[in-house]
Parts: structure tokens; sequence; C-alpha cells
């Protein structure tokens, strides 16, 4: 006999979202543990750990209102992964990033900052990838986007992030909230916002050697 977990395709979307968050947490955690016993690289664990954290963000605000707390649905489940809340939860960073970051630190520069930074480059991908190109959906996120950069003093004025957004901030201002964006223009966003936050991490990089 068949036992159903769901009753409707809503319960079992739920379901799912739960396993994808308990996979997430438990390879985070799995990570963060190679990581500190040098069983991969920086380079290794950093690409895998931005990744991590990137689906983190997009499936948490996706679970708000069924999971107020990471904290207790780890709890619940017996996950026992504190490494694995510290990096998703409280840092929202990979630790080699918050290393870089603790070098370049200034006063008017803070983790704060450039967590908010990478947070609104990867909602801002995320969200045209689940197909949002309306322009009253679009240009509040490149808003924020550029707000968050123009905090940070290690970024020249000239920086690429910084000027696409500016030009696409113009652009989606000369449009109707309702207008959609092409798909030629969506892959193009994307595009620019990608090649700007690789830049990103990179002048992080630079500040912190």
């Amino acid at each position: 006999m068949e036992v159903k977990l769901w009753n409707d395709k809503r319960e079992r979307e739920m379901y799912e979202n739960f396993a994808e968050l308990y996979a997430i947490i438990k390879a985070t955690e799995k990570l963060e543990k190679a990581y500190i016993r040098d069983v991969i690289s920086s380079s290794e664990y950093e690409t895998e750990c931005q990744k991590l954290i990137a689906h983190f963000k997009t499936l948490a605000s996706t679970l708000t209102d069924i999971v107020p707390s990471i904290e207790r649905f780890a709890d619940m489940y017996k996950m026992d992964c504190p490494a694995a809340i510290n990096r998703l939860v409280t840092s929202g960073l990979p630790a080699t990033v918050e290393h870089r970051f603790a070098t370049a630190a200034s006063s008017t520069t803070s983790a704060a900052i450039v967590a908010e930074c990478v947070q609104n480059f990867i909602t801002a991908m995320d969200s045209l990838k689940l197909n949002m190109v309306a322009v009253d959906q679009v240009h509040p996120l490149i808003s924020d986007l550029s707000a968050s950069l123009n905090k940070l003093t290690i970024l020249p004025p000239d920086f690429e992030g910084k000027t696409k957004m500016k030009e696409w901030i113009s652009r989606l201002s000369k449009m109707g909230a309702a207008d959609e964006l092409t798909e030629q223009q969506a892959r193009q966003l994307h595009f620019d916002l990608e090649s700007s936050y690789n830049s990103f991490m990179a002048a992080l990089t630079t500040a912190g050697t």
C-alpha cells in the first residue's frame, strides 16, 4: 500500500523544500569541517560555500512563513550543525571572504555591508532566473544593489558594478512600472550582474592583499 506524505501539490512542494533545506545545511556543515581540517583548498571551499549560501538565501526567503527560524528547523530535525548555522544564518559569507575583509576593513567598511552587497547580487540574479522581469520588480533590486555598492569605500567610483547598475537604473526609470524586460534584456542584465559580482569578489581579494 502506497503511503502519501502530502495531500496536494502545495504540500508536496513544501516537503521537497524541507528536504532541500536539510541537504543544504548538512552539506555546509561538512564543507566547514573539511575547510577547517585543510581537506580542501581555500578556493574550492569559497566556490562551493558561495553556491550553498546563494541556494540557502533563495530557499529560506520562500520558506519564511513556514520556517520562521532556521535554528528551530535544525533542532526539530536534530541536525547538530552549528558551523553551518553560523555560516548560513549568522555570517552569510564564506570564511575566506570574512578573513579577507577583516584585513581590508576600515572604519567606514563593515562585514555587514559586504554581506549586504553579496545578498543583493544573489537576490537580483535569482529573481531574473525566476522570471521576475517586470520593471516594478527589477528596479528596487537594482537600486538596493547600487546603494549597497556605493557604501563600500574600497570600491573605486568607476567600479564595473557601480557603473553598470547606474546605467540599468537609468534605463529602467524610462520604462513604465508594468513594462517587462525582453528576454534579451533580461539575459543581458543577468550577464552584467554576474560579471559585476565576479569583479566585486576580485576587488575584495585585492583589498585584502
